[in-house]
């Protein structure tokens, strides 16, 4: 057998570079297309030094923050279908525990990227060592064993010869569809520095074929029965057709039977939106008439959904029968769902050959059309401008920058007051036009999010909408995206705040407290110039003062390749009424205050409607 002695870093990243991915198209495409890092002493001499040898083949990014260098990990693989990655690397201690926040953000989107964080030294020789978690019962735990329970697959590496049966383990899960998330690697430093003979065979390139599942054939005689049957069928898209690539199949059996679709917020823009039968958004941030169809269907079909509480109205917006097509077992029996395990477009294709010419009939089309014409409506009005407040509602701020951009913008978004508004009233132009990560709904993701967007699709543009909350806890990679040459429009509305969550205190009968700056512990109110701060990380940026100086800089800054950022005040208790369905946020049950008692109340009633 022919060897190669390589350090354990440097046969990592060769075996990184010779790994690829068949793609939808049927090419092979490789699976890293770059690693990003931040150097300390616990990786930039054992996996540094390797990162530059081929940094020509794989390059390595730079990022500000450890946390905001894996959201830009993440959303390049999410914007990717989950076709291409990258990997993240750290020092210990710090760095690496700063990558948490988005290895759960990761965890709970099923998104892939593979940690790469230094640990202590396996010799134990010099413990402890600089940034060192000193654990007194337990000499194996470092800090590095937090990624453990948000971890899809966990190994630290204590011998150089280890990776030859770790890398293809983490790279299974890496590609698999219904496990797929993120995989840490914990690198030992003295062992990213120490050598072995490996076997040339291991750095074969290697193609991987993302599996698709086949269903079980019991299971879709039940679903197509049941389909058959149905007389107000509504089918929710979820996440899972877009990673599928299930786009034709299920346009082609929405476009046959005439179901209407409603969308999650990761299905949306996963099919065309323009499309007669799109009833708009499911759920806490859903549209009156994909709302109203829920409530009056006698069959709902969830595609690719792990349907979360948003999408349910925690379990009380759906009282029919549900059929849930999933490749994930654990997301096919939610809701006492009628399960079909399988792969979407395998599925729907499936059903589509099966089912017998099913079409809704003339009576819910009709239906359907007027509760449309009248949603439709009240998007036209709630995003129009309006004379009646002094400062703009985020609706009237996205109805202004929805009509400014092309077609095939992305639009970005994270937590916040944003992502019901967008899910509710922006009309995405193209497929694939809507990236909101609302998984884990983790303030600070958008601005990093914009360069992982920008690296997976260079030619289209995109806009991010964010709050000053969010905007504050991660506005350092705005200097990494001008770095990198990155091109994106960034809306900062500012309402001095979080006001989505003091308008959610307020909903439960409390008294606003600790959310906007006013209502915080102050001895002198904030003053925050948010356009000199962009400019000092070297963006192009300016303020709106109205809705029509908002749509002149989003018409002027779109076509830009480079950073832009626009600022405008927003008022923090407005939102749209319109729409929506209950979440369950729970209201105390004993209270002084008479408002949240009179919430308690009706919280009582709704609680009792949970499926």
């Amino acid at each position: 057998m022919n060897t190669i002695k390589l350090t354990m870093s440097q046969a990592l990243t060769k075996w990184m570079i010779n790994q690829k991915i068949e793609q939808f198209s049927s090419k092979h495409e490789n699976a890293f297309v770059g690693v990003w890092g931040i150097f300390g002493h616990g990786n930039v001499a054992g996996l540094g030094e390797a990162l530059f040898d081929v940094k020509d083949k794989l390059p390595t990014f730079r990022g500000h923050n450890e946390q905001g260098m894996a959201h830009a990990a993440i959303s390049f693989a999410k914007q990717k279908k989950r076709r291409q990655m990258m990997a993240v690397t750290s020092s210990i201690g710090p760095g690496a525990t700063n990558f948490l926040t988005a290895c759960a953000l990761a965890y709970v989107n099923r998104l892939p990227i593979l940690f790469l964080p230094g640990d202590v030294f396996a010799n134990r020789l010099p413990d402890p060592v600089l940034q060192q978690t000193e654990n007194f019962a337990d000499a194996t735990v470092s800090a590095n064993d937090c990624f453990k329970p948000i971890s899809r697959f966990f190994d630290r590496i204590t011998r150089p010869e280890q990776i030859i049966q770790s890398l293809p383990k983490a790279m299974s899960v890496l590609t698999d569809p219904a496990d797929c998330g993120p995989v840490t690697l914990s690198l030992c430093q003295d062992v990213q520095s120490e050598a072995y003979d490996y076997p040339e065979t291991f750095f074969e390139p290697k193609v991987w074929k993302i599996r698709r599942q086949p269903c079980d054939f019991d299971e879709l005689d039940n679903v197509i029965k049941k389909i058959n049957s149905s007389k107000k069928p509504l089918i929710i898209v979820g996440g899972g057709v877009k990673y599928s690539g299930a786009k034709t199949e299920l346009e082609n059996l929405i476009n046959s039977t005439g179901i209407p679709f409603a969308v999650t917020q990761a299905g949306k823009s996963s099919l065309d939106e323009t499309n007669s039968k799109f009833v708009g958004s499911i759920g806490v941030t859903g549209s009156s008439v994909a709302n109203e169809l829920a409530k009056k269907s006698d069959l709902v079909i969830s595609v690719g959904s792990r349907l979360q509480d948003f999408t349910t109205g925690s379990n009380t917006l759906i009282s029919c029968e549900m059929i849930s097509i999933n490749v994930q077992n654990h997301d096919v029996v939610k809701h006492k769902s009628i399960s079909l395990l399988g792969d979407a477009k395998v599925s729907v294709k499936l059903i589509l050959e099966r089912i017998n010419n099913f079409h809704i009939s003339k009576q819910y089309e009709t239906e359907i059309n007027r509760l449309k014409n009248l949603w439709e409506a009240d998007v036209v009005r709630v995003t129009s401008k309006s004379d009646k407040n002094f400062l703009p509602s985020d609706s009237e701020v996205i109805g202004a920058v929805n009509r400014n951009v092309p077609k095939d913008t992305i639009v970005i978004g994270a937590a916040g007051s944003m992502p019901g508004e967008l899910h509710k009233l922006w009309k995405s132009g193209d497929v694939e036009g809507y990236h909101m990560e609302y998984g884990f709904s983790c303030m600070g993701y958008e601005i990093p999010a914009a360069i992982g967007v920008n690296l997976a699709e260079p030619d289209r543009p995109n806009v991010i909408f964010v709050g000053d909350g969010s905007y504050m806890m991660m506005n350092s990679e705005l200097s990494t995206a001008v770095m990198m040459g990155i091109s994106t429009t960034i809306i900062v509305t500012d309402n001095r705040g979080f006001g989505c969550i003091n308008r959610l205190q307020k909903s439960t009968g409390s008294e606003p407290f600790n959310n906007l700056f006013k209502d915080s512990h102050h001895q002198k109110l904030p003053n925050i110039d948010y356009v000199l701060h962009a400019k000092s990380l070297g963006a192009n940026a300016e303020k709106a003062n109205s809705i029509e100086e908002l749509e002149d800089l989003v018409e002027k800054f779109i076509s830009r390749k480079e950073v832009n950022v626009i600022v405008i005040d927003t008022d923090p208790d407005q939102s749209t009424e319109e729409g929506g369905t209950w979440w369950d946020v729970a209201i105390p049950e004993v209270s002084k205050n008479q408002n949240v008692k009179k919430a308690f109340e009706d919280y009582s009633i709704f609680r009792k409607k949970i499926n």
